[in-house]
């Protein structure tokens, strides 16, 4: 999908989050990556083939 040089790395590797943001949609808590990865904010992903990351960040809780 990456058309620039040096590429975004795939939505498979390791560094996938290092993509370029293609379209950001902060106030709907969500972003398209070169890669054709969609980051949220709380830290969940969907990458191109349909997989799921779950979210990662634990929840703050307030005192």
């Amino acid at each position: 999908m990456c058309a620039h040089q040096p590429p975004c790395p795939p939505a498979d590797s390791a560094d996938h989050l290092a993509a370029l943001i293609l379209s950001a949609h902060p106030e709907q808590g969500w972003s398209l990556l070169c890669n054709g990865a969609i980051v949220f904010d709380d830290t969940g992903e969907i990458l191109p083939d349909g997989r799921v990351v779950a979210v990662t960040r634990r929840p703050v809780l307030a005192v």
